[in-house]
This record gives structure tokens, sequence and C-alpha cells, in this order.
């Protein structure tokens, strides 16, 4: 009897000690569903997770902006270059176009002094020839240098470097030369041929009028006779004449009048 008093005065603890334990467990799980503190904390997380992807979004959204207004600024750089260029290649189309024309109008320049050329060198050939002959046939003074002259032009004729108008002017140079001959006075120190002997003499040419000779002792004169192209003795009349004339040649004496022996005059009678 006892001991089942026991058993239950135990088992009726059990059950009271349960019927106390159930009910507070129930209202800590009721505490737990419904605490604020998680909820704030879990909507704080929320949170701070959208505000974190708008911050990433709007970085993006300024990346973005960023990259447009640098691929605008070069569309707009390139678009001004491209303008640019069209500009200059318009230019250069004008430019073009000028310097054909003046290409054009200069090859038509060449092609008529291509033909012009063709015709001047035949011409210059025979002035050339010219005074070849003449220097041949002309009172016979500075025969070395005229005739060397002349060889240098020839020499000049063959050269490609020397242009048709270089050409030409020394030609027509060559041309003032020989004309200047007939109205000066000059005095020159030759040879001449006399007798198989070459005799170093005293020159003096009045101009294309006379050409007398003086040896340099004075022993023996004479005047060129260009009709039967040879040379005339002069007697010892002449020989103060010639030696004045020579002074006066040489810038040695002042101009005056002295008698000039002339083969015409002595045809007829006299030289004087």
């Amino acid at each position: 009897m006892g001991a089942v008093a026991v058993f239950s005065l135990l088992l009726a603890g059990s059950a009271a000690a349960l019927e106390e334990a159930a009910p507070e467990e129930e209202i800590e799980v009721d505490a737990v569903a419904v605490d604020p503190a998680a909820q704030f904390g879990e909507a704080r997380g929320v949170r701070s997770s959208a505000n974190e992807e708008g911050v990433a979004s709007q970085q993006r959204v300024d990346a973005l902006s960023d990259e447009t207004e640098t691929l605008f600024s070069r569309y707009s750089n390139a678009l001004r270059q491209v303008d640019s260029i069209r500009i200059y290649n318009r230019q250069m189309r004008q430019l073009i176009g000028s310097q054909e024309a003046e290409l054009a109008s200069l090859q038509s320049q060449l092609d008529r002094i291509e033909i012009v050329g063709r015709s001047v060198t035949p011409l210059m050939l025979r002035m050339i020839d010219a005074i070849d002959s003449f220097v041949e046939l002309d009172v016979p003074f500075l025969i070395d240098e005229r005739e060397e002259r002349v060889a240098e032009l020839r020499k000049m004729m063959g050269r490609a470097d020397v242009t048709n108008a270089e050409k030409f002017r020394q030609i027509m140079e060559a041309y003032q030369v020989e004309n200047e001959y007939g109205r000066t006075l000059e005095a020159y120190r030759g040879t001449l041929e006399r007798d198989g002997k070459a005799l170093t003499v005293d020159f003096l040419r009045f101009g294309r009028i006379a050409l007398v000779y003086q040896t340099l002792d004075e022993s023996e004169a004479g005047v060129w006779n260009q009709k039967d192209r040879s040379w005339d003795p002069l007697d010892s009349g002449y020989r103060s004449a010639i030696r004045q004339g020579l002074r006066i040649a040489r810038k040695q004496a002042a101009p005056d009048l002295i008698r000039l022996p002339l083969p015409a005059a002595k045809d007829s009678g006299g030289a004087s």
C-alpha cells in the first residue's frame, strides 16, 4: 500500500510537473516567432543589401554616362576632322586643277621652245660660219685671238649643259667684239713672217682702215694691202708717225693727228 501510494504520488507529481512545463514552452516558441528585434535586423539587412545594390547600380550608370560622354566627344571630334578633311580635299582638288593647267601651259611653252630651238640652232651655226669667214677675209690683226674665239664658239655648240639662250648670247658677243674693232685704235706686239723667218714687230691698227707694222729697231715698216692681201713696205718718212701712233694707242701720249698710210693713196701717186 505504501509502495503504491509512493508511485501514485510520483506519477501525480510528474503530471503536475508536465502541466506546469508545457505552457511555458508554448509561450517561448510563440515569443521567438514574433521577435521584433529579429524582424528589424532582417529588415535592416535587406535595406543594406538594397543600398549596396543601388550604389553599384549608380556606379554602373555613372560609368556608362562617362563612357557615353567620351564616345560622344570622340564622335564630335571625328565629325570635325571629317569636315576639315572634306574642306582640305576640296582645296586640294582646286590646287591640283590649277597645277594641271599650269603644267599644260608649261608643256606647250616647252613644245614651242623645242620648235624654236630646232630653227635657232642652224641659225647660230650659220652665224659662227659667217664670223669664221669674216676673220679669214678681214685685215689680219689678232689672228690667233680671233680664230680661238671662233673655235670656242664651235666647241660651245656641242655642249648640252649650255642653253640655246647662252649660246646665242655668246655668239652675239663675238659679233659685237668684231664690230668694235672697226672703231678702235690698238697697238700690240706680235710676229710677222718675212722671207721664211718670224720677225717680232709692233702692230698698229687704225680700226679697219689701216694696219701697219714696224720693227722694234724701227728699221722696217709696212702697211697691209687688203686688195692684194699682202704687206707693202713703207719708207722711213712714216717712222715718226707710226711711233707717235703707237704711243697714243698705248695711252702714253694724248690723241693727236698723224699721217696715215693708205694703200689706195699709193695707187694714185703716194700714201697719205
